[in-house]
This record gives structure tokens, sequence and C-alpha cells, in this order.
């Protein structure tokens, strides 16, 4: 398999600016860049153990920034939040501001970095390259990375909540190991203009109800429901 090419000079620079670091090892910047599909051996020359690194440095960061910037929070509009931004999602959101696809190594059977089923490859080589900087200046360069990206999402109200179903259903599990059951209690109304009263429960959890126009919207009025009463989500 031939491997891309190394990065020119101008390239370098280019990419140095894009993250705001100039590096003294350049060497850990290209292996954040590298997928596996370059090594294609087990001398790890990829961005997999960086990743791992750069993940933990980054839950810090975020953590630290969610506990200044939102200080009247609860802890689970914290977690909401803290979920949200350290997702794969916000992740590759970051590398496309980035351009980091323009860099980003990878054997010939990867292909379209920057096509949606390669999410998760943009979402990793952001981890690597925040375990890059903090290994080659430490922990405050590799912050004011993640603060000059983050803050302003930190900040966003919108990142207060997510899907309530998919909430509920890690707190649910993460608290009482087990998922929420959904029923339909009743259904009235003409058939162009049904109304749905769906009931979520959790062992050991009073239930709750919510009433829709559709059963799908009524679970989500009942999860919310439940959330904010138990102080995961604080009410709207």
């Amino acid at each position: 398999m031939k491997k891309p090419a190394a990065l020119a000079e101008e390239e370098w620079r280019q990419l140095e600016e894009a993250v705001g670091h100039r590096f003294v090892d350049r060497d850990r910047l290209s292996r954040a860049l590298t997928h596996a599909s370059v090594t294609a051996s087990k001398t790890r020359g990829d961005y997999e153990r960086l990743e791992f690194l750069g993940d933990r440095v980054l839950g810090l960061c975020i953590a630290e920034l969610l506990f200044s910037v939102h200080s009247t929070a609860t802890e689970g509009e914290l977690s909401v939040r803290f979920n949200q931004l350290v997702s794969a999602e916000t992740c590759a959101a970051i590398a496309d501001e980035l351009a980091l696809h323009r860099f980003i190594r990878t054997g010939a059977d990867v292909k379209a970095i920057t096509a949606k089923n390669m999410l998760n490859v943009r979402a990793d080589v952001v981890e690597s390259l925040i375990a890059a900087i903090y290994l080659d200046a430490g922990l405050e360069a590799a912050r004011a990375f993640i603060l000059r990206h983050w803050t302003e999402r930190a900040r966003s109200a919108e990142g207060a909540r997510r899907d309530a179903k998919t909430e509920l259903q890690e707190w649910a599990h993460a608290r009482h190991g087990r998922a929420p059951t959904y029923k339909v209690a009743e259904r009235s109304g003409p058939d162009h203009d049904p109304r749905f009263t769906v009931i979520v429960e959790i062992p050991g959890v009073a239930p709750e109800t919510g009433t829709e126009r559709s059963k799908r919207a009524a679970e989500q009025v009942a999860a919310t429901k439940l959330l904010e009463r138990e102080g995961i989500w604080t009410k709207s």
C-alpha cells in the first residue's frame, strides 16, 4: 500500500497556523494526523494512542469550562452539556472548521474524509491533536486550543438539552441499571387529529405522562417531565 506523501513545509505552516500552535516536535503532530490504515502494522505510528490521551485532556478542560461558565447549573445539566461538547459530532465540526481533512493521512482503503460516514475519523483526529499539543507544550497550551474552539459552544443555551428519550435512557441505565419503558395509556380525538397519552416507567422511580399528537412526541414530553422532576434537567 502506498503511503500518502509527507506534508511540505508550506503545508506544515498552514496547519500550525490553523491550529494556533507551533510545534517543537512535528513528529507528534504527524502522528496525530495519521490513520491506522497508513501504518498497517503494530508499530503504532498512527493516532490511536494519542486519541486516548486527548480524550481525557478534552474531558478535563470541558468539565472545568462548564463548571466556570454555568455556575448555577445542576450536575444533570452539566452532564448533558458535557456529553454534547465532547461528542464525535462536535469534535468533527471543529475538524471541519480547521479544514483538517486537507492534512489527515489515510491509506487507500479510507476515502472521502469529509463524508458523513467519516465523521469519527475527523473527531478522532481532533482528540489526537489535543494530545499532541499537550505533549508538546503542556496543559495550558492544550487548554488554550480547547477554549478557542469550545467556549462559545459551552455558553450556548442550545447546548443544555438534547433528545429527552436518549438522555433519560442513559440516566436510567447509569442510576438504576434499567431502561425506561413507554406505553400508551390513552388515545383520544378523531383520526385526523389524534391525541396520545404515554406513560414512561423506570423501576424504582415514579412514572410520568406526556400527551401529544403522536406517540413519539408524547414519549418525548413524558421523558422531559421525568428528567425535570428528577433534577436532571432544569425546567424550561
